[in-house]
């Protein structure tokens, strides 16, 4: 190898090291970010992150150490800003809070399930937003309404009870969390519908509710796009599991509809089964179901 060959070496390992060393650096720069931990060029913390393969929450607590309580992860194309400290989660979310109140663009996948981010858990800040959290804020957790619902938290509680009985006897254990987030699951859709839902019922949404929920948690594509493409099959199922979603909860509100429209009807699942606590005369009800062909968001008033 000749002088030449070598200076040629040097000077591509020197713009290697310069590029690594650029591209690896989290926070700063221009944006101004909080720093973070040195990451790889294009990927940045992803690959660090999952190849530790212990729970994102630990690796966040290791990393305050190093880095305090606020600090920056750049996973992907995606820059995420760790905050953990109460003090400034309340800086920025309540004395910053329109600052801060929107969402990042959602996957393919999440949108599927988000209506095109129209749920108030994805909803960007704006009309639309405020509207769903008033709906929800005064149909569903607002003094008044809980105290007539009180009948649903005994309803959900006795079923608790019977449920844990009959395991108990027929296996001598009980499945604690399983039967857990199927009573909160039965408080929260006998709440949206205003009646009392049979447990079978019940059980088929948690279960696809589940599914949901497996459905949407981060992946791959959701940091790097640009690998989208390998993953066809999971949109494709997500698609089939909103097909799912709806054919399950869709006869329930037309159920409800038509059971508002006829009139009161003890035979009907969707009677209310407490009438020594008859809801308020001008109460409504808001169920928003979007297919391939969008059914409107309808009132219901009883």
């Amino acid at each position: 190898m000749d002088l030449i060959d070598l200076l040629i070496l040097c000077i591509c390992f020197i713009f290697a090291r310069i590029w690594w060393r650029y591209w690896s650096v989290t926070g700063s720069g221009p944006k101004n970010l909080p720093p973070g931990p040195p990451g790889w060029p294009l990927v940045g913390n992803l690959f660090q992150t999952i190849l530790q393969r212990r729970p994102f929450i630990y690796i966040v607590r290791d990393l305050r150490l190093k880095y305090g309580k606020i600090f920056t992860m750049q996973m992907g194309q995606r820059t995420l800003v760790i905050v953990t400290s109460s003090e400034l989660i309340h800086e920025a979310l309540v004395q910053g809070g329109p600052t801060f109140a929107s969402r990042p663009a959602d996957s393919p996948i999440r949108l599927i399930f988000s209506v095109g981010k129209s749920a108030i858990n994805s909803a960007e800040y704006g009309p639309l937003w405020r509207s769903l959290r008033k709906n929800f804020v005064t149909q569903f957790v607002n003094p008044v309404r809980i105290k007539q619902c009180s009948w649903v938290r005994q309803y959900a509680s006795e079923n608790h009870m019977k449920r844990i009985k009959r395991e108990s006897l027929e296996n001598g254990f009980v499945e604690v969390m399983s039967n857990c987030r199927l009573t909160i699951c039965s408080i929260l859709i006998c709440l949206c519908f205003g009646a009392r839902i049979s447990e079978e019922r019940i059980t088929n949404i948690e279960g696809i509710l589940k599914e949901v929920m497996l459905m949407t948690t981060p992946k791959l594509p959701d940091f790097l796009p640009i690998l989208a493409p390998l993953f066809r099959n999971k949109m494709k199922e997500a698609i089939e599991l909103r097909k799912k979603q709806m054919e399950c909860l869709v006869p329930l509100i037309r159920n409800r509809r038509a059971f508002v429209e006829k009139g009161e009807n003890p035979d009907s699942e969707m009677w209310l089964p407490c009438p020594t606590a008859p809801p308020d005369p001008t109460e409504t009800f808001a169920f928003t179901v979007v297919m391939k062909n969008p059914l409107k968001a309808v009132i219901l008033s009883r």
